[in-house]
């Protein structure tokens, strides 16, 4: 029979004013199935791009691709949870491990299908993989998305080594987890940011050098001065083409840049000298596996490390937390609880 859960919705097209409040059924969980009381999701630059209708769903959608909460439910067939282990959703329900084959956003929670932005769902199983050990649930939504894109950039697709150097930009999500995985890795790393005072909180999260590229403009060849001249190792490239300049400019011969973040615009010149003349590889980074995932919390769990939060906002508030994103204000995750 299953239960009535309250749900967020953003109207189709999106936009804040589209954003409502509804009732959704949840299933009892069937083969392979579980079901999750969800108590926290976290914001993200792909969830503004939804509800603020920037890339609108195409019909009514229950929006946010992070959401953590505990099991109170398990189906036939399901062996790796038991009613009351914390969970947390992953960003593609569907790739579990090896080679990257989906296209797209069309099975992704809060986009192409129905997210997390609700009090309980019923998903496969193979959805949710276990929160790492004594976070608690606002932690644990922010891994889904920010936390597995920093992880698989630099450790799936960086191959990153301890005693290398990694170049973070700003202080959102992504970028903040680079920072404390690289860290943890052994590595060196240079943050930038506009502002001084966030500057400040990334050298006490560990930032070996800091660079203001407000006041800086040629913060690429600062940063490779910083190196002895010789470059950074990984650059997690979150600006985009605005950026992507002074990022090749940062980066060492045969070095990584992983090209996550759209924040200046979808589209610029490319200079492919420099990309050439340097051998870099530029990688494109959409989140990552199911697998990955449960090798970032391994790690997470083996470190003790914690994220960076900082606002929790009730469900019921999401587009005055939308908005706190769009102030650019923040520093590190914003969390929504239920």
């Amino acid at each position: 029979m299953g239960i009535m859960s309250k749900a967020i919705i953003v109207g189709a097209g999106g936009g804040f004013e589209r954003v409502g409040i509804t009732e959704r059924p949840v299933p009892d969980p069937g083969f392979g199935e579980i079901t999750v009381r969800l108590r926290a999701s976290s914001l993200n630059y792909h969830d503004y791009a939804v509800v603020s209708g920037m890339w609108g769903p195409s019909e009514e959608r229950i929006p946010m691709s992070d959401g953590a909460g505990e099991v109170t439910a398990v189906g036939p067939g399901v062996t790796e949870f038991a009613v009351g282990d914390a969970v947390v959703s992953t960003f593609f329900p569907t790739w579990l491990d090896g080679q990257p084959e989906v296209v797209g956003f069309a099975t992704v929670p809060g986009d192409g299908v129905d997210g997390y932005a609700r009090e309980a769902v019923t998903r496969p199983a193979t959805a949710f993989t276990r929160a790492p050990s004594g976070w608690d649930h606002a932690e644990a939504a922010t891994l889904t998305t920010a936390g597995l894109t920093a992880w698989r950039a630099l450790f799936d697709d960086g191959k990153l080594k301890s005693g290398d150097t990694v170049l973070v930009q700003g202080s959102g999500g992504v970028s903040v987890f680079a920072l404390q995985f690289a860290k943890m890795a052994g590595a060196t790393v240079i943050a930038t940011s506009s502002s001084d005072d966030k500057l400040a909180r990334l050298e006490a999260l560990g930032a070996d050098h800091l660079i203001n590229y407000r006041q800086d403009k040629a913060w690429g060849e600062t940063a490779r001065k910083l190196n002895g001249g010789r470059g950074v190792d990984h650059v997690i490239e979150v600006g985009g083409p605005g950026t992507l300049e002074q990022s090749m400019e940062a980066t060492r011969v045969g070095g990584h840049i992983s090209v996550i973040g759209i924040l200046t615009g979808v589209a610029g010149a490319l200079q492919v000298v420099p990309a050439l003349i340097r051998q870099l590889r530029l990688q494109g980074v959409l989140v990552g596996s199911r697998r990955q995932q449960i090798d970032m919390i391994r790690a997470i769990d083996a470190n003790g490390m914690r994220p960076v939060i900082d606002n929790r906002f009730p469900l019921d508030a999401i587009v005055d937390a939308f908005r706190h994103q769009e102030s650019n204000r923040h520093f590190g995750k914003i969390c929504l609880t239920m």
